[in-house]
Parts: structure tokens; C-alpha cells; sequence
């Protein structure tokens, strides 16, 4: 069953496609508009989530979503993907972390860090084992959310419309197959089927999604 989502923040999501290589690898290249707008769509909802459930009003979680994507567009070159070092959603929970930190420290008539000054800040960021471990699996729930948000968006557009309104209504709002049977005028039976095609779809786009960013596929929620 799926947990009780929220709808995210509306955004503009890019084609998810299989690519050769790994998002990770392609933002190495600043030029590669693509892998970036890919990033964006997982990765700007996901930051403002969190510096919001944090407690940052709505312009201030915004601004902080700003500073992780030029963090990252700084330093991407200093991701080492070595298991030991943790995943890439990790790296990023520390850089929101600590620029959360920083944001509420800095003030109003300071500027933001130079290029010169992102690499001592991202040697002071702790190991992931020094993380609070409440944050980062809040974190991961919402990373999670995501990336069922965006397969959700693709899934949409491949099936029929009572289709998708038998899984939503089903595994998404927890409606009995018996009344949503009735309300979209189909045999329960159908309505079985349809939640499992689509279900069975989710799982697909969404391991998609998680090796395109060099997670290892999560093997329970979907």
C-alpha cells in the first residue's frame, strides 16, 4: 500500500528517459541542459520540503533552494561516488543542512559564499554517519515521494484514463475496490487489474529513475 502523499510543489518535469550515462556523470558537464533539468525536477521540491517541514517560511525556503542548486553546480566535481562515502542524496542532505545553518547565522546584508570559499565549506561537512539519523530518513521519505511524483507523471500518460483512477483511488486514497468499482463504473474485478498494471509500471519508471542517479533500487514501497 502506499503511504498518504501530499501533492508536491508544482513543477515543470523534463522527459525521464533512460540515458547512457548516469545523471550523476552528465552534470559533470555544465552544458548538458538536460541532466540539470532532470536534477532540478527531483532534487527542488524535494530541498524545499525540507527546509519548510525545518520551519523556513515560504520566500526564505525558496532562497535556500537556490543556494543548494548553486552549491551543487559548484562542487558537483567533488562528488566521490565511493560506497564509503555515501549516496548522492546524502551529500546533498548535508549541503541543504548546512546551508540552512548558514542561512539562519548569515546576516541580511551579507552576500552569499564565493567560489573561493565552497571548499572549506564542503571539507567542514560531517561524514554521513554523523548525521541525524531522524533527518536523513525524513529526507529519504521525501526523496522517495518524489521519485513515485515524477514515475507517477510518466505512468499517467501511458495509460487509459480509468485506469489511472482506479490505482489512485485505490492505492492512493485508500478507496475499497467495491466503491471504486461504482464510482468509475467498472467490474471490481477490472479495477484489479488496473491497479496491478499500474502499480507493476511505477516500479519500472522508478528503478529507472533511482539507477539513472547511481542509487541502488529500493526494494519495498513500491
Amino acid at each position: 500500500m502506499f503511504p498518504r502523499l501530499t501533492e508536491p510543489t508544482p513543477i515543470v518535469n523534463p522527459t525521464l528517459s533512460d540515458t547512457r550515462n548516469s545523471l550523476l556523470l552528465r552534470l559533470h558537464d555544465q552544458r548538458d541542459i538536460a541532466a540539470w533539468d532532470q536534477f532540478v525536477a527531483i532534487y527542488e521540491p524535494l530541498v524545499f520540503r525540507l527546509a519548510r517541514s525545518k520551519g523556513f517560511q515560504e520566500c526564505d525556503a525558496r532562497d535556500i533552494v537556490q543556494e543548494v542548486l548553486l552549491a551543487v553546480a559548484k562542487a558537483i566535481h567533488r562528488w566521490d561516488p565511493h560506497p564509503s562515502k555515501g549516496r548522492f542524496r546524502d551529500w546533498i542532505f548535508r549541503i541543504a543542512r548546512n546551508l540552512m545553518i548558514n542561512f539562519l547565522s548569515r546576516r541580511k546584508h551579507q552576500s552569499l559564499p564565493t567560489l573561493e570559499s565552497w571548499s572549506a565549506f564542503f571539507e567542514t561537512s560531517p561524514e554521513p554517519s554523523r548525521l541525524d539519523p531522524d533527518a536523513t530518513q525524513e529526507f529519504d521519505l521525501e526523496y522517495r515521494r518524489q521519485l513515485f511524483w515524477l514515475a507517477a507523471d510518466q505512468v499517467r500518460e501511458q495509460v487509459k484514463p480509468n485506469t489511472w483512477e482506479a490505482f489512485r483511488l485505490t492505492a492512493i486514497d485508500n478507496l475499497s475496490v467495491a466503491k471504486t468499482a461504482r464510482q468509475l463504473g467498472m467490474a471490481e474485478g477490472s479495477v484489479l487489474v488496473a491497479k496491478c498494471r499500474v502499480i507493476a509500471r511505477l516500479r519500472v519508471e522508478v528503478a529507472k529513475l533511482e539507477t539513472n542517479l547511481d542509487e541502488p533500487p529500493n526494494r519495498g514501497g513500491l
